[in-house]
């Protein structure tokens, strides 16, 4: 079945409840009235409303109208925020490097608008002292609250403990920012050329120092 409303002579109703071009109600007039000011507007007369009894129809350019949609429903798509789960893996006995470098990465991952899990793996004897994953993943949420809240709580799943972080910030705000710093960047770049070629010439310079 075509998905495509019904327009001008393929619309077979004795008479239409009729809409105008700017949305005007009309009222309801015999199928010949509609197409007659459908040709004296020089506009289509679309079916938008077939199952109503009479069904609506209005008077508007239905290529125009296609050609909109069409663009409306790419731009959606472009738009579009897929939900992703990171996941990010941690020893219950982490050491502080490790754990700011971990952390670093959730921290991105947030930003981004995306979800993380994270999974505190047991070995051993670990598996005897959950509490101490437990205590890492309240340091590990209490550390990135501006970023994120836990959206599900810690849990024990066989030898791992496992909680998810959600973002505050929505995926499609989160592309936003990154696309307004990402033009911030090229225009600050078109307005400054020298700027990178004179950060390379100091490289280069520091380079010749050190050679010599």
């Amino acid at each position: 079945m075509s998905a495509e409303p019904r327009i001008n002579d393929r619309i077979r109703v004795p008479e239409v409840r009729l809409v105008g071009p700017s949305g005007e109600q009309v009222g309801i007039v015999p199928l010949a009235k509609a197409l007659e000011l459908a040709q004296e507007y020089d506009l289509d007369l679309v079916e938008v409303a077939a199952n109503a009894r009479p069904p609506v129809c209005k008077l508007m350019d239905y290529g125009k109208f296609k050609y909109e949609s069409a663009m409306k429903a790419r731009e959606a798509r472009k738009n579009q925020a897929h939900t992703v789960i990171k996941e990010m893996k941690l020893r219950p006995k982490i050491d502080p490097h490790d754990y700011d470098t971990k952390k670093g990465h959730v921290v991105r991952f947030l930003k981004q608008g995306d979800k993380v899990k994270i999974t505190i793996m047991f070995r051993g004897r670990e598996q005897s002292r959950p509490e101490l994953g437990y205590r890492l993943l309240q340091r590990l949420a209490e550390d990135v609250a501006d970023l994120g809240f836990v959206e599900s709580n810690p849990k024990q799943d066989g030898r791992n403990m496992i909680m998810v972080l959600g973002p505050h910030k929505k995926k499609t705000e989160a592309m936003a920012e990154a696309r307004q710093a990402q033009e911030a960047r090229k225009a600050e770049a078109k307005a400054n050329p020298g700027k990178s070629q004179n950060a390379a010439d100091a490289e280069d310079s520091v380079e010749a120092s050190a050679e010599a």
